[in-house]
Protein backbone atom coordinates (compact mmCIF):
# COMPACT_ATOMS: atom_id res chain seq x y z
CA UNK A 1 0.00 0.00 0.00
CA UNK A 2 1.57 3.53 -1.04
CA UNK A 3 1.56 6.55 1.23
CA UNK A 4 1.39 6.89 5.26
CA UNK A 5 -0.68 5.18 7.34
CA UNK A 6 -1.92 6.03 10.73
CA UNK A 7 -1.45 3.36 13.91
CA UNK A 8 -0.03 0.52 11.86
CA UNK A 9 -0.38 -2.62 14.28
CA UNK A 10 2.34 -4.25 12.89
CA UNK A 11 6.11 -3.52 12.66
CA UNK A 12 8.45 -3.36 9.80
CA UNK A 13 9.99 -7.00 8.33
CA UNK A 14 12.58 -6.64 11.13
CA UNK A 15 10.10 -7.33 13.39
CA UNK A 16 10.58 -10.88 12.76
CA UNK A 17 13.20 -11.10 15.40
CA UNK A 18 10.55 -11.64 17.95
CA UNK A 19 9.66 -14.82 16.56
CA UNK A 20 13.55 -15.81 17.11
CA UNK A 21 13.00 -14.53 20.67
CA UNK A 22 10.10 -17.10 20.79
CA UNK A 23 12.24 -19.67 20.37
CA UNK A 24 14.29 -21.50 23.58
CA UNK A 25 17.32 -20.11 23.48
CA UNK A 26 16.60 -18.49 20.31
CA UNK A 27 19.01 -15.56 19.74
CA UNK A 28 18.44 -13.02 17.08
CA UNK A 29 21.40 -10.54 16.12
CA UNK A 30 20.35 -7.41 14.51
CA UNK A 31 22.57 -6.58 11.76
CA UNK A 32 20.84 -2.51 11.87
CA UNK A 33 20.57 0.62 13.02
CA UNK A 34 20.61 1.12 17.39
CA UNK A 35 17.38 1.15 18.62
CA UNK A 36 15.33 -0.45 15.78
CA UNK A 37 15.12 -3.86 18.32
CA UNK A 38 14.33 -1.92 21.19
CA UNK A 39 11.36 -0.06 19.60
CA UNK A 40 9.86 -3.43 18.09
CA UNK A 41 9.45 -4.80 20.93
CA UNK A 42 8.13 -1.68 22.83
CA UNK A 43 5.17 -2.03 20.36
CA UNK A 44 4.53 -5.81 20.10
CA UNK A 45 6.57 -7.19 23.08
CA UNK A 46 5.71 -7.37 26.66
CA UNK A 47 8.58 -8.33 28.60
CA UNK A 48 12.15 -9.54 26.73
CA UNK A 49 12.36 -12.90 26.90
CA UNK A 50 15.68 -14.60 26.86
CA UNK A 51 16.67 -12.69 23.98
CA UNK A 52 14.96 -9.89 23.33
CA UNK A 53 14.76 -6.36 23.66
CA UNK A 54 17.46 -4.26 24.87
CA UNK A 55 19.20 -8.10 25.35
CA UNK A 56 19.76 -8.62 21.21
CA UNK A 57 23.04 -8.06 20.07
CA UNK A 58 23.08 -5.25 17.19
CA UNK A 59 25.38 -4.03 14.74
CA UNK A 60 24.32 -0.42 16.08
CA UNK A 61 25.02 0.40 12.12
CA UNK A 62 26.28 3.94 11.51
CA UNK A 63 27.07 6.41 8.81
CA UNK A 64 31.09 5.21 8.60
CA UNK A 65 29.07 1.77 8.14
CA UNK A 66 27.00 3.28 4.94
CA UNK A 67 30.66 4.58 3.47
CA UNK A 68 32.60 1.42 4.61
CA UNK A 69 29.80 -1.67 4.69
CA UNK A 70 29.39 -2.94 7.74
CA UNK A 71 30.54 -6.61 7.52
CA UNK A 72 33.65 -6.33 9.31
CA UNK A 73 31.26 -5.24 12.67
CA UNK A 74 28.75 -8.10 12.00
CA UNK A 75 31.35 -10.51 12.05
CA UNK A 76 32.81 -9.62 15.15
CA UNK A 77 29.22 -9.05 16.54
CA UNK A 78 28.38 -12.86 16.08
CA UNK A 79 31.59 -13.94 17.48
CA UNK A 80 30.83 -11.63 20.75
CA UNK A 81 27.44 -12.80 20.55
CA UNK A 82 28.67 -17.03 20.83
CA UNK A 83 30.99 -15.67 23.96
CA UNK A 84 27.88 -14.00 25.87
CA UNK A 85 24.70 -15.25 25.21
CA UNK A 86 24.08 -19.15 25.63
CA UNK A 87 22.09 -19.71 22.98
CA UNK A 88 20.73 -23.28 20.88
CA UNK A 89 19.85 -20.59 17.62
CA UNK A 90 21.09 -17.54 16.63
CA UNK A 91 19.55 -15.75 13.42
CA UNK A 92 21.41 -12.56 11.55
CA UNK A 93 18.34 -10.17 10.59
CA UNK A 94 19.16 -7.41 8.42
CA UNK A 95 17.69 -3.89 8.67
CA UNK A 96 17.33 -0.96 6.58
CA UNK A 97 20.78 -0.15 6.40
CA UNK A 98 22.49 -3.39 5.54
CA UNK A 99 19.91 -3.88 2.67
CA UNK A 100 20.85 -0.42 1.48
CA UNK A 101 24.53 -1.07 1.11
CA UNK A 102 24.79 -4.54 0.03
CA UNK A 103 26.28 -6.39 2.60
CA UNK A 104 27.37 -9.58 1.86
CA UNK A 105 25.56 -11.39 5.09
CA UNK A 106 25.75 -14.85 3.22
CA UNK A 107 29.16 -14.76 3.09
CA UNK A 108 29.98 -13.33 6.74
CA UNK A 109 27.45 -16.18 8.03
CA UNK A 110 28.67 -18.59 5.63
CA UNK A 111 32.27 -18.60 7.75
CA UNK A 112 30.35 -19.95 10.93
CA UNK A 113 28.00 -22.41 9.10
CA UNK A 114 31.07 -23.90 7.53
CA UNK A 115 32.83 -23.95 11.00
CA UNK A 116 29.49 -25.88 11.98
CA UNK A 117 28.04 -23.12 14.50
CA UNK A 118 24.03 -23.29 14.56
CA UNK A 119 23.50 -19.53 13.16
CA UNK A 120 21.29 -18.70 9.82
CA UNK A 121 20.68 -14.92 8.31
CA UNK A 122 18.22 -14.00 6.67
CA UNK A 123 18.35 -10.46 3.95
CA UNK A 124 15.59 -9.03 4.60
CA UNK A 125 16.28 -4.99 5.11
CA UNK A 126 13.23 -3.38 7.51
CA UNK A 127 11.43 -1.90 4.64
CA UNK A 128 11.17 -4.17 1.91
CA UNK A 129 7.84 -6.42 3.87
CA UNK A 130 6.10 -6.35 7.57
CA UNK A 131 6.69 -9.10 10.19
CA UNK A 132 3.65 -11.00 8.97
CA UNK A 133 5.98 -11.51 5.59
CA UNK A 134 9.38 -11.81 7.52
CA UNK A 135 7.81 -14.33 10.01
CA UNK A 136 7.91 -16.91 7.21
CA UNK A 137 10.69 -15.44 5.62
CA UNK A 138 12.73 -16.74 9.37
CA UNK A 139 10.96 -19.43 9.68
CA UNK A 140 11.98 -21.12 6.20
CA UNK A 141 15.64 -19.51 6.23
CA UNK A 142 15.91 -22.23 9.66
CA UNK A 143 14.25 -24.81 8.18
CA UNK A 144 16.89 -24.49 5.12
CA UNK A 145 19.81 -23.78 6.72
CA UNK A 146 19.79 -25.45 10.32
CA UNK A 147 17.07 -27.87 10.51
CA UNK A 148 18.02 -29.23 6.54
CA UNK A 149 21.56 -30.25 7.64
CA UNK A 150 19.49 -33.03 10.31
CA UNK A 151 17.06 -34.05 7.80
CA UNK A 152 17.27 -37.68 6.69
CA UNK A 153 15.10 -39.11 4.13
CA UNK A 154 12.21 -41.21 4.15
CA UNK A 155 12.23 -41.26 8.01
CA UNK A 156 8.52 -40.28 8.93
CA UNK A 157 7.33 -40.60 12.43
CA UNK A 158 3.24 -42.10 12.40
CA UNK A 159 1.01 -39.23 14.31
CA UNK A 160 3.50 -36.90 14.60
CA UNK A 161 2.45 -32.77 13.18
CA UNK A 162 4.43 -29.76 13.01
CA UNK A 163 1.42 -26.64 14.20
CA UNK A 164 1.97 -23.39 12.91
CA UNK A 165 -0.61 -20.63 14.39
CA UNK A 166 -0.08 -17.54 16.31
CA UNK A 167 3.15 -15.23 15.17
CA UNK A 168 4.64 -14.75 18.26
CA UNK A 169 4.44 -11.42 19.84
CA UNK A 170 2.46 -10.26 16.94
CA UNK A 171 0.12 -11.84 18.35
CA UNK A 172 -0.16 -10.86 21.85
CA UNK A 173 -1.76 -14.12 22.91
CA UNK A 174 0.32 -16.44 21.15
CA UNK A 175 2.17 -18.45 23.87
CA UNK A 176 -1.11 -19.36 25.23
CA UNK A 177 -3.11 -20.22 22.02
CA UNK A 178 -0.56 -22.42 21.02
CA UNK A 179 -0.80 -24.18 24.63
CA UNK A 180 -4.11 -24.57 23.82
CA UNK A 181 -3.19 -25.65 20.20
CA UNK A 182 -1.11 -28.64 21.56
CA UNK A 183 -3.39 -29.56 24.31
CA UNK A 184 -6.34 -29.85 22.16
CA UNK A 185 -4.26 -32.24 19.94
CA UNK A 186 -2.40 -33.91 21.98
CA UNK A 187 -5.66 -34.93 23.09
CA UNK A 188 -7.40 -36.58 19.81
CA UNK A 189 -4.06 -38.65 19.68
CA UNK A 190 -1.09 -36.61 17.89
CA UNK A 191 2.37 -36.04 18.38
CA UNK A 192 2.66 -32.32 18.42
CA UNK A 193 5.71 -29.93 17.04
CA UNK A 194 4.77 -26.17 18.34
CA UNK A 195 8.26 -25.11 17.94
CA UNK A 196 7.29 -21.89 19.60
CA UNK A 197 7.17 -20.89 23.47
CA UNK A 198 6.95 -22.73 26.59
CA UNK A 199 5.62 -26.27 25.29
CA UNK A 200 8.21 -27.12 22.90
CA UNK A 201 11.49 -28.26 23.49
CA UNK A 202 13.40 -25.46 21.39
CA UNK A 203 15.50 -26.25 18.82
CA UNK A 204 15.75 -30.37 19.15
CA UNK A 205 12.35 -30.05 18.38
CA UNK A 206 12.44 -28.18 15.30
CA UNK A 207 15.26 -30.43 13.62
CA UNK A 208 12.10 -32.70 14.02
CA UNK A 209 10.22 -30.81 11.62
CA UNK A 210 11.10 -32.77 7.91
CA UNK A 211 9.79 -36.28 9.94
CA UNK A 212 6.41 -34.97 10.08
CA UNK A 213 3.35 -37.11 9.12
CA UNK A 214 1.98 -33.92 8.19
CA UNK A 215 1.83 -29.95 9.19
CA UNK A 216 -1.15 -27.50 10.54
CA UNK A 217 -1.60 -24.32 9.58
CA UNK A 218 -4.33 -22.37 11.68
CA UNK A 219 -4.35 -18.75 10.11
CA UNK A 220 -5.99 -16.63 6.72
CA UNK A 221 -2.25 -16.30 5.20
CA UNK A 222 0.60 -15.44 7.05
CA UNK A 223 2.44 -18.14 7.47
CA UNK A 224 0.92 -20.16 4.47
CA UNK A 225 4.39 -19.75 2.97
CA UNK A 226 6.04 -22.04 5.66
CA UNK A 227 3.81 -25.01 5.07
CA UNK A 228 3.74 -24.86 1.28
CA UNK A 229 7.43 -24.36 1.39
CA UNK A 230 7.64 -28.10 3.60
CA UNK A 231 5.72 -29.48 1.10
CA UNK A 232 7.70 -28.67 -1.99
CA UNK A 233 10.86 -29.26 -0.04
CA UNK A 234 10.06 -32.48 1.93
CA UNK A 235 6.51 -33.71 0.66
CA UNK A 236 4.81 -32.72 3.54
CA UNK A 237 1.22 -32.65 3.27
CA UNK A 238 -0.66 -30.15 5.05
CA UNK A 239 -4.31 -28.69 6.24
CA UNK A 240 -4.77 -24.72 6.32
CA UNK A 241 -7.37 -23.93 8.43
CA UNK A 242 -8.32 -19.94 7.80
CA UNK A 243 -8.93 -18.72 11.08
CA UNK A 244 -8.45 -19.06 14.96
CA UNK A 245 -10.51 -21.42 16.32
CA UNK A 246 -12.69 -19.97 19.16
CA UNK A 247 -14.88 -21.88 21.86
CA UNK A 248 -16.60 -25.07 21.27
CA UNK A 249 -18.35 -24.92 17.66
CA UNK A 250 -15.46 -23.62 15.55
CA UNK A 251 -12.89 -25.94 17.75
CA UNK A 252 -15.13 -29.02 17.62
CA UNK A 253 -15.05 -28.18 13.88
CA UNK A 254 -11.52 -27.89 13.41
CA UNK A 255 -10.49 -31.03 15.56
CA UNK A 256 -12.95 -33.36 13.02
CA UNK A 257 -11.17 -31.49 9.83
CA UNK A 258 -7.67 -32.93 11.54
CA UNK A 259 -8.72 -36.06 12.11
CA UNK A 260 -10.27 -36.54 8.70
CA UNK A 261 -6.83 -35.15 7.45
CA UNK A 262 -5.07 -37.01 9.13
CA UNK A 263 -7.21 -40.11 8.99
CA UNK A 264 -7.08 -40.24 12.64
CA UNK A 265 -9.56 -42.78 14.85
CA UNK A 266 -13.04 -41.41 14.70
CA UNK A 267 -14.26 -42.65 17.38
CA UNK A 268 -11.20 -41.78 20.11
CA UNK A 269 -11.60 -38.09 18.42
CA UNK A 270 -15.13 -38.08 19.00
CA UNK A 271 -15.34 -39.04 22.61
CA UNK A 272 -12.26 -36.35 23.27
CA UNK A 273 -15.08 -33.78 21.48
CA UNK A 274 -17.68 -34.94 23.68
CA UNK A 275 -16.05 -34.29 27.01
CA UNK A 276 -14.39 -31.24 25.98
CA UNK A 277 -18.20 -29.69 24.60
CA UNK A 278 -19.42 -31.13 27.83
CA UNK A 279 -17.02 -28.79 30.12
CA UNK A 280 -17.85 -25.95 28.11
CA UNK A 281 -21.18 -25.87 27.49
CA UNK A 282 -22.13 -26.86 31.55
CA UNK A 283 -19.85 -23.23 32.25
CA UNK A 284 -22.48 -21.69 29.61
CA UNK A 285 -25.09 -23.29 31.50
CA UNK A 286 -24.46 -21.65 34.94
CA UNK A 287 -24.75 -18.22 33.41
CA UNK A 288 -27.62 -18.37 31.49
CA UNK A 289 -29.09 -16.64 34.82
CA UNK A 290 -27.14 -13.46 34.43
CA UNK A 291 -27.41 -13.37 30.56
CA UNK A 292 -31.01 -13.28 31.47
CA UNK A 293 -30.78 -10.47 34.38
CA UNK A 294 -28.26 -9.00 32.31
CA UNK A 295 -30.08 -9.15 28.35
CA UNK A 296 -30.34 -4.81 28.29
CA UNK A 297 -26.90 -4.15 29.50
CA UNK A 298 -24.66 -6.54 27.44
CA UNK A 299 -23.09 -5.92 24.26
CA UNK A 300 -25.80 -6.11 21.42
CA UNK A 301 -22.52 -5.29 18.43
CA UNK A 302 -19.28 -5.53 17.90
CA UNK A 303 -16.81 -4.25 16.01
CA UNK A 304 -13.03 -5.61 14.93
CA UNK A 305 -9.96 -3.99 14.08
CA UNK A 306 -7.27 -6.62 14.12
CA UNK A 307 -6.06 -9.19 11.33
CA UNK A 308 -7.82 -11.74 9.38
CA UNK A 309 -7.93 -14.83 11.62
CA UNK A 310 -8.81 -13.08 14.96
CA UNK A 311 -11.75 -11.30 12.94
CA UNK A 312 -12.95 -14.66 11.32
CA UNK A 313 -12.43 -15.98 14.81
CA UNK A 314 -14.45 -13.85 17.23
CA UNK A 315 -16.77 -12.98 14.59
CA UNK A 316 -18.39 -16.68 14.43
CA UNK A 317 -17.71 -16.84 18.16
CA UNK A 318 -19.48 -14.00 19.24
CA UNK A 319 -22.20 -14.39 16.74
CA UNK A 320 -22.88 -18.02 16.83
CA UNK A 321 -22.24 -18.61 21.04
CA UNK A 322 -22.74 -15.78 22.21
CA UNK A 323 -25.32 -14.33 19.65
CA UNK A 324 -23.62 -10.84 19.69
CA UNK A 325 -24.30 -9.24 15.75
CA UNK A 326 -21.45 -7.81 14.10
CA UNK A 327 -20.82 -5.18 12.63
CA UNK A 328 -17.81 -3.53 10.38
CA UNK A 329 -15.07 -5.89 10.77
CA UNK A 330 -11.98 -3.80 10.11
CA UNK A 331 -9.48 -6.11 8.97
CA UNK A 332 -5.90 -4.26 9.64
CA UNK A 333 -2.60 -6.70 8.75
CA UNK A 334 -2.41 -5.27 5.35
CA UNK A 335 -3.41 -8.69 4.21
CA UNK A 336 -2.62 -9.25 0.30
CA UNK A 337 -5.34 -9.59 -2.19
CA UNK A 338 -4.96 -12.68 -3.16
CA UNK A 339 -6.60 -13.43 -0.01
CA UNK A 340 -8.79 -11.87 0.60
CA UNK A 341 -11.54 -13.51 -1.54
CA UNK A 342 -11.18 -16.16 0.75
CA UNK A 343 -11.78 -14.63 4.20
CA UNK A 344 -14.59 -12.41 2.68
CA UNK A 345 -15.99 -16.28 2.00
CA UNK A 346 -15.56 -17.31 4.86
CA UNK A 347 -17.33 -13.91 6.25
CA UNK A 348 -20.42 -14.94 3.98
CA UNK A 349 -20.57 -18.53 5.48
CA UNK A 350 -20.60 -16.99 9.05
CA UNK A 351 -23.42 -18.67 10.58
CA UNK A 352 -25.44 -21.90 9.81
CA UNK A 353 -29.03 -20.68 9.93
CA UNK A 354 -29.15 -18.23 7.73
CA UNK A 355 -26.87 -15.91 5.18
CA UNK A 356 -25.63 -12.88 7.19
CA UNK A 357 -23.97 -9.94 5.50
CA UNK A 358 -21.01 -8.28 7.52
CA UNK A 359 -19.35 -5.38 6.33
CA UNK A 360 -15.46 -6.39 5.70
CA UNK A 361 -12.84 -3.63 5.58
CA UNK A 362 -9.41 -4.38 4.87
CA UNK A 363 -7.47 -1.09 5.42
CA UNK A 364 -4.28 -1.00 7.54
CA UNK A 365 -5.04 2.78 8.27
CA UNK A 366 -6.29 1.80 11.24
CA UNK A 367 -6.29 5.66 12.08
CA UNK A 368 -8.77 5.77 9.58
CA UNK A 369 -10.40 2.98 10.39
CA UNK A 370 -11.22 4.01 13.66
CA UNK A 371 -13.10 7.33 11.99
CA UNK A 372 -15.27 4.67 9.84
CA UNK A 373 -16.19 2.65 13.46
CA UNK A 374 -17.56 6.00 14.80
CA UNK A 375 -19.35 7.26 11.96
CA UNK A 376 -21.22 3.70 11.77
CA UNK A 377 -21.68 3.40 15.60
CA UNK A 378 -23.94 6.59 15.98
CA UNK A 379 -26.83 4.49 14.19
CA UNK A 380 -26.75 2.18 16.76
CA UNK A 381 -26.65 4.76 19.73
CA UNK A 382 -29.72 3.28 21.71
CA UNK A 383 -27.27 -0.70 21.87
CA UNK A 384 -24.19 -1.51 24.16
CA UNK A 385 -21.16 -2.04 21.48
CA UNK A 386 -18.14 -4.12 21.82
CA UNK A 387 -14.97 -2.97 20.19
CA UNK A 388 -12.55 -5.55 19.72
CA UNK A 389 -8.83 -3.86 18.86
CA UNK A 390 -5.79 -2.34 20.61
CA UNK A 391 -4.81 0.15 23.52
CA UNK A 392 -5.00 2.54 20.30
CA UNK A 393 -8.75 2.16 20.61
CA UNK A 394 -9.31 2.82 23.98
CA UNK A 395 -10.10 6.75 23.81
CA UNK A 396 -12.94 5.64 21.11
CA UNK A 397 -14.53 2.67 23.55
CA UNK A 398 -14.60 5.61 25.77
CA UNK A 399 -16.10 8.00 23.32
CA UNK A 400 -19.09 5.67 22.66
CA UNK A 401 -19.44 3.87 26.08
CA UNK A 402 -18.36 0.69 24.34
CA UNK A 403 -16.85 -2.05 26.14
CA UNK A 404 -12.87 -2.83 24.15
CA UNK A 405 -11.33 -6.28 24.90
CA UNK A 406 -7.77 -5.95 23.60
CA UNK A 407 -6.74 -8.67 20.72
CA UNK A 408 -4.39 -6.73 18.41
CA UNK A 409 -0.59 -4.89 19.45
CA UNK A 410 0.20 -2.63 20.62
CA UNK A 411 -1.18 -4.07 24.19
CA UNK A 412 -0.63 -1.11 27.13
CA UNK A 413 -4.28 -1.96 29.51
CA UNK A 414 -3.28 -5.29 30.84
CA UNK A 415 -0.74 -7.60 31.62
CA UNK A 416 -0.19 -10.93 28.94
CA UNK A 417 0.99 -13.91 30.41
CA UNK A 418 -0.46 -17.18 29.53
CA UNK A 419 -3.67 -15.69 28.48
CA UNK A 420 -5.01 -17.07 24.98
CA UNK A 421 -8.25 -17.06 23.30
CA UNK A 422 -8.10 -20.25 21.17
CA UNK A 423 -9.93 -23.50 21.31
CA UNK A 424 -12.57 -24.74 24.38
CA UNK A 425 -10.33 -22.76 27.18
CA UNK A 426 -9.82 -19.86 25.38
CA UNK A 427 -13.61 -19.34 24.25
CA UNK A 428 -14.12 -19.31 28.24
CA UNK A 429 -11.57 -16.54 28.97
CA UNK A 430 -12.92 -14.69 26.38
CA UNK A 431 -16.27 -15.19 27.58
CA UNK A 432 -14.99 -14.03 31.23
CA UNK A 433 -12.54 -11.25 29.98
CA UNK A 434 -15.87 -9.36 28.16
CA UNK A 435 -18.88 -9.65 30.61
CA UNK A 436 -16.40 -8.31 33.09
CA UNK A 437 -16.04 -5.61 31.88
CA UNK A 438 -19.80 -5.37 31.01
CA UNK A 439 -19.89 -5.97 35.31
CA UNK A 440 -17.11 -3.28 35.99
CA UNK A 441 -19.61 -0.70 34.78
CA UNK A 442 -22.36 -1.97 36.78
CA UNK A 443 -23.92 0.17 39.48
Amino acid sequence: MAGAIEQPRFTCALGACQSVVAIKKGVPILHSGPGCGVQISELIGQGEGYAGGSTMPCTNSEEADVVFGGEKKLRNVIENSFKVIDGDLYVVITGCTAAITGDDIASVVGEFQLDDKPVVYVEEGGFKSNNYVSHSRVVNAIIDQYVDKFYEDSEVIDGLVNVFASIPYQDPYWSGNLEQLKRILTGIGLKVNILFGNESEGVSEWKTIPKAQFNIFVGSWAGLDIVKHLKRKYGTPYLHFPYTPIGAKETSEFLRRVAEFGNLDQKKVEAYIDREEKKFYSHIDKMASFMLEFRYGIPRRFYTLADASYSLGFSKFLLNELGIIPGIQFIVDDIPEKYQESVLDEFSRISDLQRRDVKVVFDPDAGLDQRKLVEDAKDYEDKRLLILGSSWDKHIADELNADLLIISVPVQHRLVMNCGYLGYEGGLRAIEDIYDRVLATYR
